[in-house]
């Protein structure tokens, strides 16, 4: 999901942020957040700090998000390789306990 930002001063001299989203996705910022950046609304000192720990917190639970959906993903993988391997396993257990019965009958 790429992002790109432009930035660009309107007529009083504030300069506005514009977001340009290659591709949406449900689990980004949240619109609000985006449009209150992009339509460069006036800010006082004491909001931008909350702005920002929004955007980093909304950025912090995206993160989040993918590093479980990651792990969920990886834990699968795991279960299917213990599944081939205890396969694997019980197929060579088998085969170790007929080539015994084999070397017995030809040596008894």
């Amino acid at each position: 999901d790429r992002h790109t930002g432009e930035k660009a001063k309107n007529a009083g001299g504030e300069v506005q942020t514009y977001q340009i989203r290659s591709t949406p996705t449900s689990g980004s910022l949240p619109q609000a957040l985006v449009m209150a950046s992009s339509l460069g609304l006036p800010q006082s000192k004491s909001e931008d700090p909350t702005m920002k720990r929004e955007i980093r917190l909304a950025k912090n639970r995206e993160a989040a998000r993918e590093c479980r959906r990651k792990k969920k993903e990886y834990v699968k993988c795991l279960e299917n390789r213990v599944a081939v391997l205890e396969n694997q396993n019980k197929t060579l257990i088998e085969e170790l306990k007929s080539l015994k019965e084999l070397y017995c009958v030809k040596t008894g």
